[in-house]
C-alpha cells in the first residue's frame, strides 16, 4: 500500500449554492488531507492528497455525508501526481465547459428558524435569514458558476459580520451567496395600492391589516401572493370578487403541522411532503368543523395546503393566524407576477396594500401542487422547490428544447441523459404567457449551458408554443402528436424503452384524423405509435362552448344514446333550455353544424357531471370532473353500467351509449347522484381494463402507462392501476412530472431526442 497519493474528483449534480465546498473542506480537514476544491461550470472539482486509507474514507464521505440540499448525479475519481501541498484550500470558481445543475429554492432550515425567533440573535425577526442549507437559489441566480455576483444579491455589500461568516469555512454561512442581515441586506417595505410608502413597521402593520380583513400582495421567493385571513368569509369573498375567480379553490398557508391537523386530514406521506424543504401545496381532505371560510374551496372535498416557504411567511403566520389564503398574484390567464413595477400595475385593483422588499426575483416560480397517489406524490403542478431538478432519461440523447402545448405551460431542455423541466408558466393563451416562455427558455439555456440542436412542439398549428418553436428557424423542428407526447412522458420518467400500451385520457388534443382526441389507447414507443383504441367520438355542440358548458356534452351523449327523444325527457340539465334552443341544438347535432367530433375523456366526465346535476357550467378547467370525483367518493357502486367495446378498423372503440341510456333511466327513477357517479367511475375503470386486455392479446405487450390530465382523478387512477395489476399488467404512472400538460414537454423532448 502506498504511503501517500493524490486524487482528482469531478462531481456533478446540485452541488453549488448548497454548502458543498465547505462540506468538502471540513471533510478533508477531518481526514488530514491537503489539496483544494472549486466550483466549475459543470459542478465541483477537487484534488485531495494524503494517505490511502484517509482518501478512501474521504471519498466515501463525499457520497454519504452530503449537505441537506445537495444531490450528486455523477462522480468521477482519477489519480494525479503528488504535489505535497501543506493545506486544503477553497479556490475561486472556475469557468469551462457547461453542465452545472442548479439547486431549487427551499424553505428555512431548523437552525435559521431558531435564530429567526431568538430575541438575542442579530437576525431576530429578519425576513431574509438564510444559510448554505436553505433559502433562495433558482429564483435569484443570473448566471453560473453560482457566486454572489451571479445572483440578485450582487447589489448588497456584506457588512463586516456577514463577511466574517461568509469567509469562515467552519461557519454555517460559509459561501452562502444570499447571506445578509438587517444591517446590510434586503429590507421590507409596505406600500399602499398606489405604490406610496406607508410609514410603519411593515411586518407588524401587515399582520394588523390582514386581521382587519384587508387584501395584501406579498412578495415571496418566486413571485407575489395575494393574501387574506382564510377564516374571514367577507375578506375571502372580496378577494374572489376582485380577482374575478368565482369558484376555483384558493391555496392555504398555515404555520406548521399542528395547524394542518386542525383543518384537514394528512397521512404520513402527505405530512412528509408538506414539511419537506420544497414546501409544495398538498391536496388534503377537509376535516369536519374546520374554521376555514366556506368560499376558500367551495364544492370541493379538499384544501390545497402549504407550510411557509420563506422567513417572511413564518413571521406573518406564527401566533397570528389559523391560516392565510395565499393565492398566486396574477390577473386571470396570466403568469404569476414577480417584478415589483408589474405587481403595482397589475394587482392595484385587487390588493389594498403591498408587502414588498428590494431583493429582485430573477426567475418567477409559482407554487408546486401535489396530491398523493398510491403512497407516492403525484404532481398537478411542478414548479417552485423542484425546478430545475433533472429527470434521468433512459439513455443519453442530443440536446433538445421542447416547448409543451397550450395549457399548463412548461418547457424541457435535455443534456446527455438528463432532462430539465421548467417551472409552471400558466396557460399559453396570450402575450404575457408567451413572454414568460421566452424568458424561461433564454434563462435555462444560459444557466444550464444547453444549446439545443432541435426544437419539439405540439402538432397543433395554432398554439403560441408552436409559433415560438417555428420562430426558432435555425433549428430543425419536430412536431409531436399530443397524446404520443403524453405516453412518452410517462415512459421517460419511468425509464422505459420498447413498446407500451398508452392509456391517455385528457380534455383535448389535436388528432391525426382531424378530430379532437382525448380518450386514447395507443400502442408504440418513442419513435411512433398506432391508435389501437379510443372512446367513441361524439359531437361537441357549439365547439369550444362545450368546454365551458358541460350540459352541451350531456346533451350530445344522451342524443347519441336515445336520439331526438332525449330532448323531450324531463332531464334537469335541459330545464334551462327553451324549446327554440332545443330545436337549434337538435339541428346542430343532426347536421354536424359547429359540432366537431371528440373522443375526449375529459368531455365524457363533463357530460356525466351535467347529467346528474353536479355542474352545468364551469368557471375553471376540470371543475366538473373534480366535483364529480368528490361526489363519487361518497357513493356506493353495487354494479357497473353497461357498455360495449366494438372492433372497428383494427381499433377497439368503447361505446358508452348503453351507459348513458342506463344513467338516464337511473336518474328518472330517483337514484342517488353519488351512487351514479361512483358507478360511472367503476364502469370506466373496467372498460379500460377490457380494452387493454384486447390490445395485449393482439400485440403481446403487457406494459401500460397512464397519462393525461384525467389521471389526476385519484379514484379513477387508483381503480385502473389496481384492476390492471390484478389482470397481470405492468402498470406505470407519473411520479416526477404531472400527468397533465405540465409534463408534456418531457415526452416531446424524449421523442425528438431519438428522431433522425
Amino acid at each position: 500500500m502506498r504511503i501517500g497519493e493524490r486524487i482528482r474528483v469531478e462531481i456533478e449534480g446540485i452541488v453549488q449554492g448548497v454548502g458543498f465546498r465547505p462540506f468538502v473542506f471540513r471533510l478533508a480537514r477531518r481526514h488530514s488531507l491537503t489539496g483544494w476544491v472549486s466550483n466549475t461550470s459543470r459542478g465541483v472539482l477537487l484534488e485531495a492528497e494524503g494517505g490511502a486509507d484517509d482518501l478512501a474514507a474521504f471519498y466515501l464521505g463525499l457520497q454519504n455525508e452530503t449537505p441537506p440540499l445537495a444531490v450528486i448525479s455523477g462522480i468521477r475519481r482519477s489519480s494525479v501526481p503528488l504535489l505535497g501541498s501543506g493545506v486544503f484550500s477553497i479556490l475561486a470558481s472556475r469557468g469551462g465547459e457547461g453542465g452545472v445543475q442548479i439547486s431549487p429554492d427551499c424553505d428555512v432550515c431548523p437552525d435559521c428558524l431558531t435564530e429567526l425567533f431568538n430575541p438575542r440573535d442579530r437576525r431576530y425577526r429578519y425576513p431574509f435569514i438564510n444559510c448554505t442549507n436553505c433559502g433562495p437559489r433558482y429564483s435569484i441566480i443570473t448566471a453560473t458558476p453560482y457566486d454572489r455576483e451571479s445572483t440578485t444579491m450582487a447589489s448588497f455589500a456584506m457588512c463586516d459580520d456577514c463577511r466574517t461568516e461568509y469567509e469562515d469555512p467552519a461557519d454555517r454561512r460559509f459561501h452562502a451567496q444570499p447571506n445578509a442581515c438587517p444591517v446590510c441586506g434586503p429590507k421590507l417595505e409596505l406600500l399602499d395600492s398606489r405604490g406610496g410608502a406607508v410609514d410603519c413597521d411593515p411586518l407588524d402593520e401587515a399582520v394588523h391589516l390582514l386581521k382587519e380583513g384587508r387584501i395584501l400582495a406579498v412578495k415571496g421567493i418566486g413571485g407575489y401572493h395575494l393574501a387574506v385571513d382564510a377564516c374571514n368569509e367577507t375578506a375571502v369573498a372580496e378577494l374572489r370578487r376582485r380577482k374575478k375567480r368565482d369558484e376555483k379553490p384558493f391555496a392555504l398557508m398555515v404555520a406548521g403541522p399542528e395547524q394542518v391537523e386542525v383543518l384537514a386530514h394528512a397521512d404520513q406521506t402527505e405530512m412528509r411532503l408538506l414539511t419537506g424543504p420544497e414546501r409544495p401545496i398538498v391536496l388534503l381532505g377537509k376535516r369536519d368543523g374546520n374554521p376555514i371560510a366556506r368560499r376558500v374551496a367551495p364544492a370541493n372535498g379538499y384544501f390545497g395546503v402549504m407550510l411557509p416557504s420563506t422567513p417572511l411567511h413564518h413571521l406573518l403566520l406564527t401566533d397570528n393566524f389559523a391560516a392565510l389564503v395565499m393565492t398566486s398574484g396574477n390577473a386571470s390567464d396570466e403568469p404569476i407576477v414577480y417584478r415589483d413595477a408589474d405587481a403595482l400595475e397589475q394587482l392595484a385593483d385587487i390588493a389594498d396594500y403591498f408587502l414588498v422588499h428590494d431583493r429582485k426575483i430573477h426567475s418567477r416560480s409559482d407554487d408546486s401542487v401535489i396530491r398523493v397517489f398510491r403512497g407516492n406524490p403525484l404532481f398537478l403542478r411542478r414548479s417552485r422547490g423542484y425546478v430545475p431538478r433533472s429527470v434521468m432519461l433512459q439513455a443519453p440523447q442530443r440536446q433538445v428544447l421542447a416547448v409543451g402545448a397550450e395549457l399548463k405551460g412548461a418547457i424541457c431542455l435535455t443534456r446527455g441523459e438528463r432532462a430539465f423541466m421548467s417551472q409552471h408558466l400558466g396557460d399559453l393563451k396570450n402575450v404575457a404567457t408567451l413572454s414568460a416562455l421566452e424568458e424561461t427558455v433564454s434563462h435555462l439555456e444560459r444557466v444550464l449551458a444547453i444549446a439545443p440542436e432541435v426544437v419539439a412542439h405540439d402538432l397543433h398549428p395554432d398554439y403560441l408554443s408552436t409559433s415560438y418553436a417555428v420562430g426558432r428557424s435555425s433549428l430543425p423542428q419536430v412536431a409531436v402528436q399530443h397524446h404520443h407526447a403524453h405516453m412518452a412522458s410517462c415512459m421517460a420518467e419511468n425509464g422505459l424503452d420498447g413498446k407500451v400500451i398508452g392509456v391517455i385520457f385528457d380534455g383535448t388534443g389535436y388528432g391525426l384524423d382531424g378530430t379532437i382526441w382525448g380518450g386514447e389507447f395507443l400502442l408504440g414507443d418513442y419513435r411512433g405509435f398506432q391508435r389501437r383504441g379510443h372512446l367513441t367520438s361524439v359531437p361537441m355542440p357549439g365547439g369550444d362552448a362545450a368546454v365551458r358548458e358541460p350540459w352541451r356534452m350531456a346533451l350530445s351523449h344522451c342524443y347519441a344514446a336515445l336520439g331526438a327523444e332525449a330532448l323531450i325527457l324531463p332531464l334537469p340539465f335541459l330545464s334551462v333550455l327553451s324549446e327554440q334552443d332545443k330545436r337549434l341544438l337538435l339541428r346542430m347535432l343532426e347536421r354536424g353544424i359547429n359540432s366537431p367530433q371528440t373522443s375526449s375523456c375529459g368531455r365524457l366526465f363533463d357530460a356525466v357531471a351535467a347529467l346528474i346535476g353536479v355542474r352545468g357550467r364551469v368557471s375553471f378547467e376540470g371543475q366538473a370532473a373534480i366535483e364529480l370525483e368528490a361526489l363519487a367518493e361518497k357513493g356506493v357502486s353495487m354494479w357497473n353500467y353497461p357498455y360495449a367495446v366494438i372492433s372497428r378498423d383494427n381499433k377497439q372503440v368503447v361505446d358508452f351509449r348503453l351507459l348513458f341510456a342506463a344513467m338516464v333511466q337511473d336518474l328518472l327513477a330517483g337514484a342517488a347522484p353519488s351512487d351514479m357517479a361512483r358507478r360511472f367511475h367503476d364502469t370506466l375503470t373496467v372498460a379500460v381494463a377490457d380494452v387493454c386486455a384486447k390490445i395485449r392479446k393482439d400485440s403481446g405487450v403487457d406494459r401500460v402507462v397512464l397519462s393525461g390530465g384525467v389521471f389526476q382523478n385519484k379514484l379513477l387512477a387508483e381503480g385502473v392501476h389496481s384492476l390492471l395489476t390484478e389482470r397481470g399488467f405492468q402498470v406505470f404512472s407519473h411520479r416526477l412530472v404531472p400527468p397533465n400538460d405540465g409534463g408534456l414537454a418531457l415526452g416531446q423532448a424524449a421523442i425528438a431526442g431519438r428522431s433522425q
